[in-house]
């Protein structure tokens, strides 16, 4: 029973100090509270986004080269639309230049990338966004809490002791750890996204590089070919009668 009741103690206290703010406490622990809830969102999310198997199907590329050798771009096309992806997305737009020459299609690989890249790099800035705020909104609560501290003093005409400064001073470090509890984590995680989505790029043009190269090899021996091509000489002009 004495334990049951120190726990009903604390549990009491603790709701005391959240709410002893007032509405702006209140709003405050709410804004920290939404914010976790959201970075774990975020979190959740990257974490089903950002699997290799959604970024670079496996086979794709090779399918797509094998039927560039065989000189089928329609095939290739098909087998990228049949799986959806960041890899897929930077094949079709490379095909969609084949007609214009290998420098052509490369500008559209890069353009995708960089595209792909940015869309997924949209969210996570979001986790940026929260482990920057979160901080900020739990030194809202630390000087709000401080206010209330200093309010008792001068409320009190310098009589209040440490009990009534107490109440105060704990709102702000509750605040305060609640702030920095949201934000480490979420500023963890935006790091570890954000090499993620680095390293998938990079191999996401790694390999659409390979895929395509059938193009460039094609263009290169054409080249040559004209190049080795000896140039035929001009028929003789027939002498002219003078007669």
């Amino acid at each position: 029973m004495t334990l049951l009741a120190q726990a009903d103690v604390q549990t009491t206290s603790m709701m005391d100090i959240v709410f002893s703010g007032g509405i702006v406490g209140v709003l405050i622990v709410l804004v920290i509270l939404g914010l976790s809830i959201a970075a774990v969102y975020l979190v959740f999310d990257q974490i089903m986004t950002l699997r290799r198997s959604e970024i670079i199907p496996d086979g794709l590329h090779d399918a797509v080269r094998q039927a560039l050798l065989r000189g089928n771009a329609a095939e290739a096309d098909a087998a990228c639309r049949r799986q959806p992806s960041v890899l897929s997305y930077t094949l079709v737009c490379g095909l969609s230049e084949l007609d214009l020459g290998w420098s052509e299609v490369e500008k559209a690989v890069e353009d995708a990338l960089a595209e792909q890249s940015a869309r997924l790099m949209r969210k996570i800035e979001y986790l940026s966004l929260i482990g920057n705020i979160a901080p900020m909104v739990g030194l809202l609560g630390t000087v709000t809490g401080m206010i209330l501290a200093f309010q008792q003093v001068a409320t009190s005409a310098g009589a209040a002791g440490a009990g009534d400064l107490a109440e105060g001073i704990y709102q702000a470090l509750v605040t305060t750890v609640g702030g920095l509890v949201v934000a480490i984590p979420s500023l963890g995680a935006f790091a570890i996204c954000r090499n993620r989505v680095d390293s998938l790029i990079a191999e996401v043009a790694q390999r659409a590089n390979h895929a395509l190269s059938p193009i460039k090899r094609r263009q290169t021996s054409r080249r040559t070919e004209r190049m080795t091509t000896p140039t035929p000489l001009p028929k003789p002009t027939p002498p002219i009668d003078m007669k």
